[in-house]
Order: C-alpha cells, then structure tokens, then sequence
C-alpha cells in the first residue's frame, strides 16, 4: 500500500495535466461530433423541398433531398462506433504516460503488455463496428435505390453491391487488425486459421451470390408463359444448367481451400483440387461416375437434347420437363405424376422431344366409319368445325381416307396447334363433334355388324335340339 501511494506520488504534475487535458478533449471531441453530425441531419430531415431538375444530371429536388438524408443517417450510425475508437486510443495514450512514470516504482511491464492488448482488441472492436454499420447504411441505400431503378438489372446489382459491402467492410477490419494482436503461438494460429477460413467462406459466399445475380438478370428477360418460348426456354435451360455447374465447382474449390488451412487434413484439401482440375487424377469408380454425370450435364447444357419445359415422350409417358439438376431429371406427366431419369439416359437413349425446335404441332384423330359415309359432306362439315375452333392455328386442317378394311373405312384427320397442350385438347374436340355429327345426321354411316350376320353366327354355335333337322 505505501509502495502503491509513493508510486502515485511519484507521478509528475505534467503527466496529470496531460491526461486531464486528453480526457477533456476527448470529451469535447465526442460531444461536438456528435451534436454537428445530428444537427446537420436534423436539418435535412426538416429540409423543404424546393427547385427544379439540373439540366446536366436530370436530378429532381426530392432525389437529391433523400440522398442527401440517406448520408446523414448513416453518418449519425458511426458516432458510435468513432467515439469509441477515440475513446480507446485516448486511454491508451493516458494510461500509458501515467505508467511511463511508475516504471521506477514498480513492476508495471505486464500492466503495459496488459494496456497494449487491451488497447488492440478495443480497436479492433472499433473498427469491426464502424465498418459494419457503415455496411448496414450502404445496404439499406443500394436496397432504397434499387427501388427507385427503372432496369431490373440496376435492382439486382444494387442489391448484390449492397449486400457484398455489408459482409467484406467487417471482415476487412478482421483481417487488417487481428495480425496486430500479439497472441500466444496456440492461439495465434487458431485466430489466423479462423480468419483464413472467414475469408474463403466470404468470398466463396459473394462469388456465389454474383452467379445468382448474372443468372437473374439474364433470365429476368425471359418468359416462359407466352405460347412461343422455345428461345426462351433454350436460355432458361443453359443458364440454370451452367449455374448449377458453377456452384458445385465453387463450393469444392471453397471447401478444399479450407482443408487447406489446416496442415493435419492439408493434403485432402490438395487431393480435392487435383480431381476437381482438367488434368486431375480420377480414383475410383464412383469419383468417375460422378465426373461422367457432370459431363452430361455440362453436355445437355450446350447442346440441349431438352429444355426446361419441353413436351417429351420418354418410357411411354407423355410429360414436360419440369427440372433439370446435375444427375437427373424430372418429367413431369400430364396427369400430375414425376418421372425422375439419370442425366444421362437423355444422352444414351432415344426418346421424343415435340417441342425441339418449335412448340407447332400436328395432331392426328381416327375414325372407323361404314362404306356409306358421305366424304364430301362430313369433310366441308369438318372444316366447319374447325374454322369456329380456336385452339386451331390455321395452319393445316385435312381429312382423308387412309384404310379400308372389310366392314370399315379409316379416316384420317390431321389439325395443327401452337402446343401439344392445345392439340391434345383440339383433337379430343374434333373428334367428339364428328363423331356427334355422324350420330345425328348419318347414323348409318356408323360401323356396325348387321343383326342378322350376328343371329346366324350366334344360333350356328348352339347344340342341336332333339328334332332339330340340324
């Protein structure tokens, strides 16, 4: 205790005076910070609007107003974070000169080793706070103008940049002040490890992100919803395909990058980089399987047998590509089931595709009518029908006699359509009023087996009765 009161009265007055006036300034520094920067954005806030566009940016008043409040607010979010800052250099700087005087009184080595830590991890803190709400503010104003952006494509990458800033400002504050931390050897490489691995899941997550936002802005422009998309759909299907290749190359380089960090599991890292590479070894069946899938998939991309959407007929089922991922696909058939296949087997198999280059389609119908049907008035009854139809495209509408058997006719009816949804339901339609208009108006032209033919036939397959004259 007498050691600890002469030490303090060995402090000179000089050093007194100098911590009293770093504390006063720094006292006065955070108050008239903090009243000038809420000033002025109290200022904008109440600010009217007045004046008209420049005729050099074609800027309205109320745009410039609002960016201007946007700023404001976010220079009002860092005085916080700057008092702080100042707060701990300060101290720092007091205590330090205050030690500086007792180091003839006293062991005080460990307590200047204890200040500097403290000192590094307070700004470190700091500066991770700052930046990140100065992430937070520029966010919220790349989210606020992707609002106001007229082109889709402003608004996504308005939102990416937002975003991107909001994750690396802390992280670049993590990475320029953790090496100023003196750690014990343990500990320094689980801080550099965790760093290293902060690194490669951000920029893993931001490239990530950047391949969502080219895709989406490459797909905004499309529309699969109008009748003729087979473009659309084309673009559609290279695009999810290449991003879901991306991804997956993405995720192994991240992960194998932080295999990497750790020297125990170094070499499973390297080994992943190797197989996933033009020139890497493949071990294994399974590893070549996996690199023959992604091949096909790459292949379906390019040169696309399929697209998202198509109408297809695959294992005798009808259906339309519904999804397509690295190893398989679905079809999904038209009375709402799934077919999953392998990728591949749209590679190694044949199967139809009714909408490859154009989504028109010629629907056939059949009718099996009696000698007597009369073709000149059943084919202008036809074409009737399917003027007053509008699932017809007006393309081609035929009806033609393709068969005779021994008691009927084949008549062949052939109708295009702009799907094969359309056909499907064009066909049923013709169909249905033909066979109602031979019904109503030519009911002999009907097939049918005459009653007496069948009678005999019938009676001539019976035993004979006791006295029949059989």
């Amino acid at each position: 205790m007498l050691q600890l009161r002469l030490g303090f009265e060995a402090i000179q007055a000089s050093t007194w005076i100098t911590v009293a006036v770093t504390l006063l300034g720094l006292m006065l520094t955070h108050l008239v910070m903090h009243w000038l920067v809420s000033r002025k954005a109290r200022r904008e806030e109440a600010a009217p609007l007045s004046g008209e566009p420049t005729a050099a940016t074609g800027q309205s008043p109320e745009l410039r107003l609002a960016v201007r409040r946007r700023v404001w607010r976010g220079a009002v979010l860092t005085i916080p974070p700057i008092a702080l800052l100042l707060w701990v250099q300060g101290l720092h700087f007091a205590v330090t000169a205050v030690l500086a005087d007792l180091q003839e009184h006293g062991p005080v080595a460990h307590a200047v080793a204890a200040i500097d830590w403290l000192q590094g991890i307070g700004t470190l803190l700091a500066l991770v706070w700052l930046l990140a709400r100065i992430g937070v503010a520029l966010d919220e104003g790349m989210r606020w103008f992707a609002k106001r952006s007229p082109n889709g494509w402003g608004e996504v990458l308005a939102g990416f940049a937002g975003r991107a800033a909001r994750l690396l400002l802390p992280l670049m504050a993590i990475i320029l002040g953790a090496p100023a931390l003196t750690f014990s050897p343990p500990i320094e490489v689980i801080v550099r490890n965790a760093v290293s691995m902060m690194v490669i899941g951000t920029i893993a997550f931001l490239l990530l992100q950047l391949v969502d936002v080219f895709a989406t802005i490459v797909l905004q422009r499309q529309q699969l919803t109008v009748s003729d998309n087979r473009r659309a759909r084309a673009i559609y299907t290279q695009v999810v395909m290449l991003r879901k290749i991306v991804t997956a190359v993405i995720a192994l380089v991240a992960v194998a990058s932080m295999l990497m960090v750790f020297e125990s599991v170094r070499h499973f890292g390297t080994a992943l980089i190797a197989s996933a590479g033009v020139a890497g070894i493949i071990v294994g069946f399974a590893a070549q399987k996996s690199i023959a899938t992604l091949l096909a998939g790459f292949q379906i991309a390019i040169t696309q047998p399929i697209r998202i959407d198509d109408v297809v007929i695959v294992e005798g089922e009808w259906g339309q590509i519904e999804e397509i991922t690295l190893t398989y696909v679905v079809v999904r058939i038209w009375d709402l089931r799934r077919l999953i296949l392998p990728i591949g087997y749209f590679i190694e198999k044949p199967f139809q595709n009714w909408t490859r280059t154009s989504a028109e389609i010629i629907g056939s119908v059949f009718l099996y009518v009696d000698y007597r049907v009369p073709l000149a008035e059943l084919r202008a009854e036809f074409m009737r029908l399917i003027e007053t139809n509008a699932r017809w495209d007006k393309k081609v509408a035929v009806l033609q006699v393709t068969d005779t058997k021994q008691h009927t006719v084949e008549l062949r009816v052939l109708v295009s359509s702009r799907d094969a949804s359309t056909s499907w339901d064009l066909r049923c339609d013709v169909r249905e009023q033909l066979i109602e208009y031979l019904q109503k108006h030519h009911p002999d032209s009907l097939p049918r087996l005459r009653m007496a033919a069948v009678e005999g036939d019938f009676a001539s397959r019976l035993p004979a009765a006791p006295g029949d004259p059989r």
